[in-house]
């Protein structure tokens, strides 16, 4: 699907720099209030989004994605995050990550203001998406297509790895087929979900991380993807033989899961940390061996006796502090402690701000200590009554096709007798499972498929979620004949449609509905 950029209004090329004249108001630098007029308010967010885009030739809900994936919208009052990022649009500046140096090359806009004024910052990661695009060799045409961004957005993210790479750009796309609404202090901004297949270009290849294709598992913890950070950021040890393992500490990250995990593989950070948890799903990377001590709690003998867990998000923003990340984060702290010893109790178990000395107050008053605790030690509050289900294309009255899609054998790795399969359309002709929800709660979504070479790369799968339906593209091409997870999600009680196949994809091969299996969690 493409997306036509808005007009071009204020940009100008000297040099090869894209100069943005605009005001730190939003208005253009030379534009004046008439004469006795009052100056106009400071515009709301979505409206710098609107004249940053028009003046970069930026897709505006690309831009807005990519903000949204970073930060949530959030400028944090011109703080940095721990990797030295400023604003909603993340600028940074680091040894290893320099766009704020290039945003403000680019729009000559003063650092400060990049810093800490919304409009600017907006305008200069726009300048800065852009000169990567031209470097990229994007024309005109090409920018209208937000799948032709992949790897200017993969780039933006700073990672040398390209699995880190991916798995920055792979969040913004799913945050575009998705769709989402940020209640911000500039006020709301909101991009609808569409159909994507991003054109990963020398990405396509690189086996992703935190989606159940990783590359490597972990040897210590079974469901965590093993990155290991640079050697330059811990401390070789073999323990528990030369220290004891005593405490689990417990911190966020200041910054988005994929940022953190590129800046731990930066050997000028001088930190790091055992594990790292991503907000929408819980999707756990392990980055430092348990063995090793990790650089994380600012305290050296703290550092030798403990696990450090970092969750993705800010301190000052409740929203990061998901259903799927304090279940997948109990659950790890539940193992370490099983595994060393470690007593399930608050002196145990404790927050970044505890640590004699800290001058961190991670993970914060928006921190649900009771909730955790409860889900490490199975306590007052029990787990929710276990329920399952599997819709398979031949479950009867559960699973609706139209005559488009066909019925086939081909591959051993279908679940069942048979799957379903049509060609790509510009349309969704979306093939329907229904799942009778028991109750409104968090549910795992998980999808089977045959994959053979040529099936589509892009295939959207559709969650009716009680916010709207969301969106995950996923690749049919590989990694089929076993459960792959879409994630959890939200799901209405009732009986009703809840998980869909679309025909919409920008990609070629077929489109395959197999079964899908819905968990509560």
């Amino acid at each position: 699907m493409t997306v036509r950029r808005p007009s071009r209004r204020v940009s100008h090329l000297l040099g090869g720099a894209v100069i943005l004249m605009i005001g730190l108001t939003g208005q253009p630098a030379h534009a004046a209030p008439a004469h006795g007029a009052q100056p106009l308010a400071a515009p709301p967010l979505a409206a710098a989004f609107d004249r940053a885009a028009a003046g970069s030739d930026v897709p505006r809900d690309l831009l807005a994605a990519l903000g949204y994936a970073e930060t949530r919208l959030d400028g944090h009052g011109g703080q940095p995050s721990a990797s030295g990022g400023y604003g909603v649009m993340h600028l940074t500046s680091n040894p290893k990550v320099r766009t704020l140096d290039e945003a403000a090359r680019r729009t000559r806009l003063d650092r400060a203001d990049l810093r800490t004024r919304d409009a600017a910052n907006v305008a200069g990661a726009a300048a800065v998406l852009r000169s990567y695009a031209d470097e990229a060799g994007l024309t005109a045409a090409q920018r209208d297509d937000v799948n032709q961004w992949y790897v200017p957005i993969a780039r933006y993210g700073g990672s040398t790895d390209a699995a880190t790479a991916r798995l920055y750009a792979d969040a913004v796309y799913d945050l575009l087929a998705r769709g989402f609404i940020a209640t911000t202090a500039g006020g709301e901004v909101s991009v609808d979900g569409r159909p994507v297949a991003p054109q990963r270009g020398r990405y396509a290849a690189v086996a992703p991380l935190g989606t159940g294709d990783f590359g490597t598992l972990s040897t210590d913890y079974g469901p965590a993807a093993w990155v290991p950070a640079n050697s330059s950021n811990y401390t070789v040890s073999s323990r528990e033989s030369a220290y004891p393992i005593n405490y689990i500490v417990i911190h966020t990250m200041q910054g988005s899961y994929a940022g953190s995990i590129s800046w731990f593989q930066n050997a000028a950070a001088g930190t790091s940390a055992h594990y790292l948890l991503r907000s929408s799903d819980g999707a756990v990377t392990q980055m430092v061996r348990d063995k090793d001590i990790a650089w994380h709690a600012g305290n050296w003998t703290y550092n030798t006796q403990s696990i450090g867990i970092e969750h993705e998000g800010y301190v000052d923003n409740a929203s990061w502090y998901t259903d799927a990340m304090y279940r997948s984060s109990a659950a790890l702290t539940r193992f370490l402690c099983d595994k060393y010893g470690i007593p399930k109790t608050r002196t145990n178990i404790i927050g970044h701000n505890q640590v004699p000395g800290a001058t961190h107050t991670d993970p914060g008053s928006n921190w649900n200590w009771t909730y955790y605790m409860q889900l490490v030690t199975g306590g007052t509050t029990p787990p929710p009554t276990a329920w399952s289900t599997i819709v398979d294309n031949t479950t009867a009255g559960r699973f609706t096709a139209s005559a488009n899609w066909g019925t086939s054998t081909y591959s051993a790795q279908r679940y069942g007798a048979d799957y379903r399969y049509a060609n790509p359309v510009a349309a969704s002709d979306t093939a329907w499972y229904k799942v009778n929800i028991p109750a409104t709660a968090t549910y795992r979504v998980e999808v089977w498929y045959p994959a053979v070479a040529g099936y589509n790369t892009s295939t959207p799968y559709i969650v009716a979620t009680t916010s709207g339906n969301q969106t995950v593209a996923v690749n049919q091409g590989a990694n089929g004949g076993a459960w792959r997870s879409l994630g959890t999600f939200t799901l209405a009680a009732g009986d009703a449609n809840k998980v869909g196949v679309s025909r919409w994809s920008g990609s070629t091969g077929y489109v395959i509905a197999d079964a899908i299996r819905v968990t509560r969690v």
